[in-house]
């Protein structure tokens, strides 16, 4: 017959390893796209200008963007840490060429984009470049 004391002591090691095991793993939860705020490109202004652009999403992924120069709208489709940006209407407003094709780079780095990931208040897409978005929390 197995002694009480035995299936106690084989039971207290077991989860003694168990607990080893899962402090070993560590806990990396992905965090939720932040439908409902403005995000703003973690970048420098450009010389002469107070603008950097922005992006607001709303809850069911429309997208307000104000670029270097031009604005818009769009629509995200976020699934787990897969996202497709789709661009809508843009304003064409009067912009110098450095600041035109600026907004045409930050457009097409935006629908080259594949997935995203976000580390508190900032959001990196991913794509054919990283973009980094700080949510403005203010």
């Amino acid at each position: 017959m197995i002694s009480m004391k035995r299936i106690l002591n084989g039971g207290m090691a077991a989860l003694a390893l168990s607990a080893t095991a899962l402090a070993a793993v560590p806990v990396q939860a992905q965090e939720e796209f932040p439908f409902g705020f403005v995000m703003t490109l973690d970048a420098a202004r450009m010389p002469g200008s107070k603008r950097i652009p922005s992006i607001e999403v709303g809850e069911n992924g429309e997208v307000i963007l104000e670029l270097w120069c031009d604005g818009g709208k769009g629509q995200f489709s976020v699934a787990g840490n897969t996202i497709v940006f789709v661009p809508g209407a843009m304003e064409n407003r009067s912009c110098a060429p450095d600041r035109a094709q600026a907004d045409k780079d930050l457009l097409a780095a935006l629908g080259d984009m594949t997935s995203w990931k976000r580390q508190g208040d900032q959001v990196t897409f991913i794509g054919s470049k990283q973009l980094r978005f700080v949510i403005n929390s203010n």
